[in-house]
Order: C-alpha cells, then structure tokens, then sequence
C-alpha cells in the first residue's frame, strides 16, 4: 500500500476536535461538514497523513481508517463485538492463515474481518438475510475484493446443525456469537478437528454457565472464561491520571478445545 491515496480508498478525516468522517474516494463527490466542503479530487494523490483544509478553512488530517476505527464507524444492523473483545478473541482462538473457521452470528461483519484479516477461510451462518448482506458489504469495503474469496456466508442456522467442509475435512475453529451457543456445542463437537477450538462471545454469566456445562458434556477439555476490561489514561504534562470512564464489561469469552474421544478415535 503506497502512502498516496487513490480513488478507491477507504478514507477518514479527522477534524480538531478528534471527530471522524469516512468515506470512499470518488472522483467527482465531496465530504460535506458544517465546517465546509473538501472534494474527493483534492484528496486523491495527498500522502496519507497530510493536513487539509475545507472551503472554510477548517483543518482535518487524512488517514485510511484502522480496522478498529472502521468497526466504530461502518454501517450496523447488529451490535458488534467491540475492539477490545475483537483482539483477545483472536488469541484465544489462535485464528491463523488458511485456517477453515466457522464462523456464526455474523452480524455486521467486525469478527469475520479481523478473522479474514489474519488469513483465515470463513464459513458464517446467519440467520438474517439483511445482517448477511450488511456483513459481507462491510468485508469487501474494508477488505477489499480479494478477501471475499475466502468469505462464504450462508442463510443457516447454527443452532440445527453444523455442515463440515468437506466429507474428509473438519474446521479447525467454531467461533460463536449467539444467545444460546450452547446449542451449537453438540455439533460442534462432529465439525471441529481434534486439539480444534470453540470460542464464544457471551455477554451474560448465566450463558456462560450453561455454555460450559454443554462443553463438559461433550468431551471439550481446558475451557477456561474470560473478560477484558479496557481503561484508558489521562496525560498532560503533570497531570496523569485514569481516565473518569472506561469499557469495563461488554461480554465474556469462553474457549475450549476439542479432544480426540468425542469421535470416537
């Protein structure tokens, strides 16, 4: 990726006040604020990173969005799971390349692409025709073209069973945002690999009990639950100090792996 930016990128621009503005660069449109307008001509060829200004000479700094930043900003039906849970997840559930995923609850799409972006195969099941749709528009935006050819999302339910990649493949990972994943477990249970890992995003306890009830039951071992708590810090000059807010709970994190006996080897 060069630091000029071209027609195409994905953009935002940051005002003073830290207030940020996305957009696509197309030749011919403009970012309209109550500050002024800066057209999609002016941008195209700046490096990123440069200060530019509005037609009422309002400064904003232009960057391609992190993907953290795009979560926070890209079109939603569903809640999303946050940037602080998004990271962990992806250590607890070791995503790597070219690992077959199945993914379900996909929502509007934060999970697939920080799983896509580490070069994961995703197969999402959605019970939403519009959230699918939201999703996979929000993959290839950020994504781009090419990571839609390891991005499947099928109108399932989860919940009714579990279809394995193929008749001698097994996924190698079950990540889970739904309300009663426990339900998924037994399926899971046929579809993972051996040493595979089930991860779920949980935001009660009382499903997190039942969820690792169902792994016990099933022949899932080394399950262990979490909750990431993210708490930002004041500095200026002297004066250092927490934060008066922070992202305390958002949802828990139950992990387990699947051992060899559930299939019976």
């Amino acid at each position: 990726m060069t630091p000029e930016l071209a027609e195409g990128d994905l953009v935002q621009l940051v005002d003073n006040k830290g207030r940020r503005y996305q957009g696509v660069l197309t030749p011919g449109k403009e970012f309209h604020f109550h500050s002024g307008i800066i057209g999609h001509d002016e941008l195209i060829g700046v490096q990123e990173g440069s200060q530019v200004r509005s037609s009422r000479n309002q400064a904003f700094l232009v960057l391609r969005p992190t993907l953290s930043e795009f979560i926070l900003k890209m079109p939603r039906g569903a809640q999303v799971i946050y940037p602080k849970d998004l990271g962990p997840i992806l250590m607890l559930a070791d995503i790597g390349p070219g690992m077959a995923v199945l993914e379900s609850g996909v929502g509007s799409g934060a999970l697939s692409m920080a799983m896509l972006r580490c070069g994961a195969r995703i197969t999402g099941y959605e019970i939403r025709e519009d959230f699918a749709n939201r999703a996979q528009a929000n993959v290839e935006r950020f994504l781009g073209h090419d990571a839609m050819s390891r991005y499947a999302v099928e109108l399932r339910d989860c919940y009714e069973g579990i279809d394995r990649p193929g008749p001698e493949e097994f996924f190698d990972r079950v990540v889970l945002d739904l309300p009663e994943p426990w339900q998924v477990v037994p399926h899971a249970a046929e579809a993972l690999r051996p040493g595979g890992i089930i991860c779920a995003y949980t935001p009660s306890i009382m499903q997190v009990t039942r969820m690792r009830e169902a792994l016990g039951e099933h022949g899932f071992f080394a399950a262990e639950t979490v909750e990431v708590l993210n708490r930002s810090w004041y500095v200026e000059g002297a004066a250092v100090r927490p934060d008066h807010r922070m992202v305390a709970h958002t949802g828990f994190l139950t992990h387990a792996r699947r051992g060899a006996s559930t299939l019976g080897e």
